[in-house]
């Protein structure tokens, strides 16, 4: 067997899409909080405006670092699932040309040994 063995490039690019695909997830769960860190944000900001419970200048002020931060933190991760999707693609069209360049055979195909 040789290094370029199309058996052990397809094992190496499931591999690679296991890792890109634990990578979106995490992208996913980081979006899902930063979504959260918005919305949160955007409510102390509404409460503070309204000058419900007694909020004052500091809590107007986290409100806006919350809402930046999760904006922020959104287009980071959106930007990088993106990318994380392409390549998951891209691997995936890769290890679907290694597998159909394999000259399979079936198993009635191959030749019967008697004993």
């Amino acid at each position: 067997m040789t290094e370029d063995d199309p058996p052990d490039e397809i094992s190496a690019l499931e591999e690679r899409i296991e890792a890109l695909a634990e990578i979106a997830e995490r992208c996913r769960k980081f979006i899902l909080a930063s979504r959260i860190a918005i919305a949160s944000g955007l409510a102390l900001l509404l409460v503070t405006v309204l000058g419900l419970f007694g909020a004052g200048q500091v809590a107007a002020l986290g409100s806006i670092a919350m809402v930046l931060g999760g904006i922020v933190s959104l287009g980071s991760n959106l930007s990088t699932l993106r990318q994380t999707d392409a390549a998951i693609a891209a691997a995936e069209a890769l290890r679907s040309d290694l597998i159909g360049g394999i000259d399979l055979r079936l198993v009635h195909d191959a030749p019967m040994k008697l004993m």
